[in-house]
């Protein structure tokens, strides 16, 4: 009798483990996932050197601090002078709040980063806005360091 419970909880854990080694993973179309962590997407091949592909955020801001603004003059300055490259700003969150909180925070992180860059001249049609949210973090870890890293709109090529 002993027996048969043992073997019918080993059969258990058995298709269990079938079942979730099963599932279908998503695929990222650009940049790679780590774990639960987005590495972030081929940036800096574009942007002249010394020039950042991303600004950060205050938690639950929007709006650019005096570093950010700086970032993205550079990143103007560049774009400019390549006037056929197109960009894409992708907004991102930390893990606090809901999903559609921190997508609605990450568009407007990438939004304050395009309104910026259309007063250096640079043209709405060049840029794009998109917003993961929360969804690919730089850190995964659970603390004010991790987070104000996750804080952030980056800078992608679009062609």
């Amino acid at each position: 009798m002993r027996f048969n419970k043992i073997l019918k909880n080993a059969l258990l854990v058995i298709l269990a483990c079938f079942a979730l080694t099963a599932c279908a993973t998503k695929k990222v179309s650009t940049g790679q996932m780590q774990g639960d962590v987005y590495t972030g997407t081929d940036t800096v091949e574009y942007l002249a050197s010394g020039v950042p592909d991303r600004v950060f955020f205050a938690t639950n801001e929007s709006v650019l601090t005096t570093a950010s603004r700086e970032t993205l003059r550079k990143q103007a300055a560049w774009l400019r002078k390549n006037s056929k490259v197109n960009i894409v700003l992708e907004g991102h969150a930390d893990e606090r709040g809901t999903r559609e909180y921190n997508l609605a925070l990450g568009e407007r992180r990438a939004n304050a980063a395009k309104d910026y860059l259309m007063t250096y001249g640079i043209s709405s049609d060049r840029i794009s806005v998109l917003s993961y949210g929360k969804e690919r973090p730089v850190d995964s870890g659970s603390n004010p360091l991790a987070w104000s890293k996750n804080r952030r709109s980056v800078t992608v090529k679009a062609n």
